[in-house]
């Protein structure tokens, strides 16, 4: 078994972290992480577990450890929910010191030798890890994008056999992407948010990397452009997005492309059945309806038209974050870097 822990443990993605490794059949989750307030004390004391979501026992007892490099020793893996101001530095002494990182955290998702990977997308980018280690990294840090630009790209990803140049996409994004507290209840009920701070433009410069080229050396951006407007709606869980893709192909085309979907990787514990899913039905995907589909792992899309647009959809605690993160660390796992 793989010992691994989990860097801000108490919060929202780190809750979800907990919900996937209390039993997963390759990790043995081990360590608990959270602030020094929360130290020393059992998870299941300090915790504040979400009402919707079956608290796994197992974890109960483990006693939380602070968040520092010296908790780590033990640990082949640790995965970071930590907010990026403090994810920096904590998660680069954490690499330093042998051990490997998959985060969710915005903090090293640009950096010219660090992966960002979305497994069915981009998984030759992992060998960027190897230029971790020619720079005298002994560990080394894994990134997953954010959430938006995850179901964002993985919508796309059955598309790269058309030609396109301009991407537009719109999103509407619950409240659970803004923490474990989510948006206040005055400022978010019968309303939307027409903003989300840096969302914009995390996801037109990460699309860009995510599906650019690895050289060997660095990462060659994607040749088109993307253009977004990101807005929160008051859902709890399930970010969706309207697209827009200057594809000039019939729309009975796209929809065989999503149809025919395989994905470069497979056999994966965390991996869906159906990574993307084509819904045929005029008012689907829905977040209600659709953002646990394949244990909150499938993007889902529809409402294919012409010009070219669609509908895209998951769940953005799961998929988006933590989920991101589980995955990326079985292909690494499989690929012998740990």
């Amino acid at each position: 078994m793989i010992n691994v822990g989990v860097l801000g443990a108490t919060g929202a993605v780190g809750q979800r972290f907990v919900q996937l490794l209390a039993n997963h059949p390759w990790f043995n989750l081990t360590t608990l992480m959270a602030s020094e307030r929360s130290a020393g004390r059992s998870y299941a004391d300090v915790v504040n577990w979400r009402l919707d979501v079956p608290f796994p026992e197992s974890v109960g007892d483990i006693e939380v450890s602070a968040a520092t490099p010296a908790s780590c020793r033990d640990l082949d893996l640790v995965f970071s929910a930590i907010p990026a101001d403090l994810a920096t530095d904590l998660e680069s002494a954490i690499a330093q010191s042998g051990v490997g990182v998959c985060t969710n955290a915005s903090s090293h998702r640009m950096d010219s030798d660090v992966p960002l990977v979305i497994p069915e997308v981009n998984p030759d980018h992992l060998a960027m890890i190897d230029l971790q280690h020619d720079h005298g990294t002994d560990g080394f840090i894994v990134t997953n994008p954010n959430c938006s630009t995850i179901m964002f790209t993985m919508a796309l990803a059955p598309l790269r056999s058309f030609t396109f140049s301009d991407l537009r996409v719109a999103t509407m994004q619950a409240i659970s992407g803004g923490g474990f507290q989510g948006v206040a209840a005055m400022s978010i009920y019968d309303n939307v948010v027409p903003y989300i701070g840096s969302e914009e433009e995390k996801m037109e410069s990460e699309t860009l990397k995510i599906m650019g080229t690895f050289d060997g050396a660095e990462v060659v951006p994607a040749p088109f452009k993307v253009s977004a407007s990101c807005h929160r709606v008051p859902v709890i869980d399930g970010h969706t997005m309207a697209v827009w893709a200057d594809i000039d192909a019939p729309v009975e085309a796209v929809k065989q492309a999503y149809r025919d979907y395989i994905p470069p990787i497979s056999g994966l514990p965390t991996q869906p059945e159906k990574s993307v899913l084509l819904h045929e039905q005029q008012d689907r995907p829905q977040p209600r309806l659709d953002r646990n589909r394949g244990n909150g792992m499938t993007v889902s899309v529809g409402r294919i038209r012409e010009g070219l647009r669609f509908i895209a959809l998951g769940h953005n605690t799961i998929r988006g974050a933590a989920g991101a993160s589980v995955l990326n660390a079985e292909l690494i796992a499989t690929k012998k870097y740990l």
